[in-house]
């Protein structure tokens, strides 16, 4: 079987920094994250798994690498076999399917 294909969502917190905002770290992990090739929006990420978490640990290590001494994270994880998708368009099409359901509420 080849790697299954992975929709994250993920909260980086970086923790025990010497300032109370945080941007300077998540601008971190954003540029890792515009390397990574992976598609989503904000903090949700979709494509192969490995990839997906390898993207997830590099997040950790820049923000370290920053200065960050701790950072907590939470992550949730979805993945399917019964249909493929094509890298890209989970979570469009997720959204279009629902789009769909709700236009039949509107009155014609």
């Amino acid at each position: 079987m080849s790697d299954l294909y992975a929709v994250a969502d993920f909260c980086l917190i970086p923790m025990g920094t010497n300032e109370p905002s945080v941007a300077e770290y998540i601008a971190e992990c954003q540029r890792v994250l515009e390397k990574s090739g992976l598609t989503g929006y904000g903090t949700n990420l979709e494509g192969p798994w490995l990839k997906v978490s390898q993207a997830i640990h590099d997040c950790h290590a820049a923000v370290h690498a920053k200065g960050a001494p701790r950072i907590a994270t939470d992550i949730r994880i979805g993945t399917r076999v019964d249909r493929d998708i094509a890298p890209g368009t989970g979570n469009d099409g997720k959204v279009k399917r629902v789009e769909v359901i709700l236009a039949k509420d509107k009155p014609q």
